[in-house]
């Protein structure tokens, strides 16, 4: 139990409002149930959740002592009550999350509990499957990631064999992903690879696609098939065979089909005019673990292939 004893800044603020600017780690959810059950209290009695406290009340917590360290990524699992992801697959060692557009694998500068990996330690935490207090130095961790305004399957851990193994087999390039992607235009020939050098801009996250090697710039290559056309659109399927900042965006873009709703690599005035503002059309939608070598406490999955079946932008011009 901890108590707090409310000064003249805090005084006329609602308890529940106090409680939650004081304590910010405690879900919403569990801080109004708290109120209820009379496990926050003012001055050693219940309260109502909209009481004004006075300068000198003391409010009591009887809440566990985790809720009051401070907010940092790797607690953030605790602000949340209702873990909200779409899996497609777990097991013991692993889960396939498939992260929607919009959403943050990790939170980035300023500490954000919304993120991809928060929501899975907090469904972990939650199951039971993963216990921090007692793991001491692991947790659960994403092998790989995307960008917020990209969708699609991200790889996460379960624990630190299955987290070495995967590590090890995305750097050998042993795990096969594929990308459906909408460009403007019709690329010709309709199949073919993309092959050239990307020079990363750290301070604009931005990268520029080189012709030739320089210092820097680094080799990326990507495989290209045409699915469909319509429209002046085409729905593209795209192979990584190296894995770059923003490589499906800058070397279509490059080659003459930017990303339907890429404002950074395309055209704002192209995307305007199918009112696709929000983020790039594309979306890591296959997952295939190849394993051609030996992959130890994993092996089970070689050869298995995963995929998202329902893609917003697929529907909604291809549908």
């Amino acid at each position: 139990m901890k108590e707090l004893r409310i000064g003249a800044n805090d005084a006329l603020q609602r308890l529940d409002r106090f409680v939650g600017k004081a304590v910010p780690l405690l879900p919403e959810s569990l801080l109004q149930k708290y109120i209820r059950l009379k496990r926050i209290k003012v001055n050693g009695r219940g309260a109502k959740r909209d009481l004004r406290l006075n300068a000198g009340d003391l409010v009591q917590l009887y809440i566990n002592d985790e809720f009051f360290e401070a907010p940092r990524e790797e607690n953030s699992y605790l602000k949340i009550a209702a873990p909200k992801l779409d899996i497609v697959y777990e097991d013991e060692n692993i889960l396939l999350a498939d992260k929607k557009p919009g959403v943050l694998c990790h939170s980035a500068g300023k500490w954000d509990y919304n993120t991809l990996i928060a929501h899975i330690q907090a469904y972990a935490y939650q199951k039971g499957a993963w216990r921090p207090r007692e793991e001491h130095a692991f947790a659960p961790a994403l092998c790989n990631r995307i960008d917020r305004n990209t969708g699609g399957i991200v790889i996460a851990a379960k624990n630190a064999e299955a987290l070495r193994i995967l590590n090890e087999k995305i750097r050998d390039r042993e795990i096969e992903k594929r990308y459906l992607c909408v460009v403007h235009g019709r690329p010709q020939p309709p199949a073919g690879r993309l092959e050239g050098y990307l020079f990363k801009d750290a301070k604009r996250n931005q990268v520029y696609v080189k012709e030739r090697p320089e210092p820097g710039a680094r080799t990326a290559v990507t495989d290209y098939r045409v699915l469909q056309s319509r429209g002046g659109l085409s729905l593209v399927e795209c192979t990584l065979l190296t894995g770059r900042t923003h490589q499906i965006r800058a070397q279509m873009a490059h080659a003459g089909w930017p990303l339907l709703g890429d404002g950074k690599y395309g055209s704002e005035r192209q995307n305007r005019r199918y009112d696709e503002t929000d983020g790039q059309a594309l979306y890591s939608y296959y997952l295939r673990f190849d394993f051609p070598t030996d992959a130890g406490a994993l092996n089970y999955l070689r050869g298995r292939a995963f995929r998202v079946e329902e893609i917003g932008f697929v529907k909604k011009y291809f549908g």
